[in-house]
């Protein structure tokens, strides 16, 4: 399903850094007339209302805080597409001292903060002719590095709720994609020793546009993503992009 993003209104999370940042210069650069900057502490998308204009606003959203998402999406009741990019990655193995404590707090935001996100703004959507929902997953969703054991296991959680999202939102014409980089030069991908690796974040910036434009579901942006989704296409395919029962 194909979202028209030139003319469009565009709601994008943690969008004061990172891919977030890029996400809105690409939405812009393809014809994007407003894009929300949702994020913590507004200020800290001055950089991009100075870049600009009034083609951006800066909106207080905490995925940890349901208050702050759906007054988001009372303030933004114009979005037509909705790029959930904010998360948090902590360190943590399954013998970590931190792991639960680690592992609650990235479920809190990665998980639930994307179920929070997608029931507010949902309606928002349905409203506005159906438009788009786009979740930054990962290459972890579906292959676990051990050092990352709880951040991996939050982003398999997210990915499953993608794919429900993929079925359950097609009902109200909600296009639904879900990316899966890999390592990418963000302060995150630094403060996890990616950087000797890492590429640039206007790889994901740009395959999320693309993938707005031609309907894909899953979007494979960077090296290592490409390889992965390679081999996991015909899975894709014929399995998790398919309608199924449970019986």
């Amino acid at each position: 399903m194909a979202t028209q993003v030139d003319g469009s209104i565009a709601l994008v999370t943690g969008a004061n850094r990172g891919i977030g940042k890029e996400i809105v210069r690409s939405l812009i650069v393809a014809g994007t007339k407003k894009v929300y900057a949702a994020v913590r502490k507004p200020e800290s998308a001055n950089a991009l209302i100075d870049e600009y204009g009034d083609r951006v606003m800066a909106l207080r959203f905490d995925l940890t805080d349901a208050k702050t998402i759906h007054a988001a999406a009372e303030q933004a009741a114009d979005t037509q597409i909705l790029v959930c990019n904010a998360g948090v990655l902590q360190t943590a193995t399954v013998f970590s001292e931190q792991t639960f404590d680690a592992l609650e707090f990235e479920f809190d935001c990665n998980v639930k903060g994307l179920i929070r996100t997608a029931r507010a703004f949902a309606p928002v959507l349905k409203r506005n002719g159906g438009g788009a929902l786009v979740q930054l997953n990962s290459v972890v969703s579906m292959k676990c590095f051990p050092e990352f054991t709880t951040y991996c296991a939050s982003k398999a959680a997210s990915y499953a709720i993608t794919q429900a999202l993929k079925f359950q939102l097609a009902k109200q014409g909600t296009a639904v994609h879900s990316v899966h980089p890999g390592p990418i030069a963000t302060d995150m991908g630094d403060a996890a020793g990616l950087t000797p690796i890492a590429e640039p974040a206007s790889l994901v910036a740009e395959a999320i546009v693309g993938a707005l434009q031609s309907g894909e579901f899953h979007v494979w942006p960077d090296s290592m993503a490409k390889q992965i989704g390679q081999a996991f296409s015909s899975f894709a395919t014929n399995v998790v992009e398919v309608e199924m029962s449970e019986g």
